[in-house]
Order: structure tokens, then C-alpha cells, then sequence
């Protein structure tokens, strides 16, 4: 191999692992007044180049996470929300420490539902649901893209609820007269389309964090089925697993 390329190949990789090191540090409020330390120091925190920690946070600066002023340094521009993953919670609850969740709603109707969204409820072929889309704001600012379609006999009485200002999994329990009890989740990186990327302000093929969702009642019946788009550069998801036996 040439060991130019080679040489270079090594750089990358190791400014990857600073990255990955110093965005955990980042969102993980490691640097409280927003400054990371200087290049020399950050050299000598990983043991690594000047050119390799300068090629660690163009990285950072590329995510959004971090920008670099001449004669200032480095500073985070703006923190992820974290979301946790080890309890069923509506966004409000998740977040209600970091500020006020407003739903921009944008449709609610009953419609006849793709296939594979009634077979995921279990629903007959002739039922119908309610659709739900919301663009939600944590503290004014669009986090994500919200499309919901919820058994019928739960979704109607939502009609003429206050979806601007409350968590749908609240409203659900209220009317079942039972708690939500599981969910079955996915996560995928997807790119911003173009009206997404306007309805959540930002930049066309954007990073967003996909989570699809379907929960059911403490009874195990399905009721609600979601797909949610993140913008990537706002949320984080968190959890904690553990191995309880081995094969």
C-alpha cells in the first residue's frame, strides 16, 4: 500500500475517534460555558496530532455541532435534546425539562389506511382511522415531523381535542381508561426530502433520526402507529440495556 495513502487513511480514522469521543463529551454538557479546550490541550488529552485534532473537529463544525472563530477557539452551537428509550413516554414528558412542546397540527381525518398500516393495528379491511400530522417545537424551534394513524375508536373523540398542547399517549389513556402499556420501535438515519426539510427548517437532504413506533394498551391491543422524523442535529437517543443470561 502506498504509505502516503496509508498515512492518511490512519489520520482519518483517528480523528474519527476524537470526534466521537469530544461529541459525547459535547452532549453530554462536559463543557458547561460552551468552550472546548484548546488544540494543544486536546492534543495532549487524546495524545494525538495538532492536524488530527484540527481534522476531529471539522468534523463537529460539518455536524453543526460546534463552530471555529480565529481568535475565539471553538464553542458548541447548540446541545442535543436527549430522548430516552427506556420508558414509553409522549415528547412533552421526555423533554419537559428543557422546555415548552408546541404541535403545530397540520391534518386531522379519517381515512381508510394503507394495508400494511391496517395490518399492523389489526384492523378488518373495511375500517377506517384517524390520521394525525403535527410539526412539534421545543421552545419555538421545529424538532420533528410527526405522522400518526390511530385505531378509529380511539382516534375520533381526538377530533376535537387539543392537540396544539397536549402528548397524544395522554389523551389516548384517558379516553381508553387504561394505560399505554408497550411499544415496538425502529430508528433509521434518513435524509430530509425538500417539504420536510422546509416544515422543519432546515437544509434539503438533512440528517434525521426516523423512529417508527406502534403502541399498544396495557391489554396489548395496537392503537397508535407513528412515524416520526427527528432533525438529527437536535435530539439524541438514549437508553440503557442489559444482559440478563448469555446463549
Amino acid at each position: 500500500m502506498n504509505t502516503v495513502i496509508d498515512a492518511h487513511r490512519r489520520r482519518a480514522d483517528r480523528a474519527r475517534q476524537v470526534a466521537d469521543v469530544l461529541r459525547h463529551q459535547v452532549l453530554g454538557g462536559a463543557y458547561p460555558d460552551g468552550a472546548l479546550p484548546r488544540e494543544e490541550q486536546l492534543s495532549r488529552d487524546f495524545d494525538a496530532s495538532r492536524n488530527t485534532v484540527r481534522d476531529a473537529l471539522a468534523l463537529l463544525v460539518a455536524e453543526g455541532l460546534v463552530e471555529r472563530v480565529p481568535g475565539v477557539g471553538t464553542t458548541v452551537v447548540t446541545g442535543k435534546y436527549p430522548h430516552g428509550l427506556h420508558r414509553l413516554m409522549g415528547l412533552a414528558e421526555t423533554l419537559r425539562d428543557h422546555g415548552e412542546i408546541t404541535n403545530e397540527v397540520r391534518a386531522v381525518a379519517i381515512v381508510r389506511p394503507p394495508a400494511a398500516v391496517a395490518r399492523r393495528l389489526g384492523l378488518d379491511g373495511g375500517d377506517r382511522v384517524v390520521y394525525v400530522e403535527r410539526v412539534r417545537h421545543l421552545c419555538g424551534l421545529p424538532l420533528s415531523l410527526d405522522l400518526t394513524y390511530l385505531a378509529h375508536d380511539i382516534g375520533e373523540p381526538l377530533l376535537g381535542a387539543d392537540l396544539g398542547h397536549r402528548d397524544i399517549f395522554g389523551l389516548i389513556e384517558e379516553l381508553a381508561g387504561q394505560p399505554l402499556g408497550a411499544a415496538e420501535i425502529s430508528l433509521e438515519a434518513v435524509n430530509a426530502d425538500p417539504h420536510t426539510a422546509a416544515l422543519l427548517e432546515t437544509t434539503d437532504r438533512a440528517a434525521l433520526l426516523m423512529v417508527e413506533r406502534l403502541t399498544r394498551l396495557a391489554d396489548g391491543r395496537p392503537v397508535d402507529l407513528e412515524w416520526i422524523r427527528f432533525r438529527g442535529d437536535r435530539i439524541t437517543m438514549r437508553g440503557e440495556l442489559r444482559r440478563t443470561g448469555s446463549e
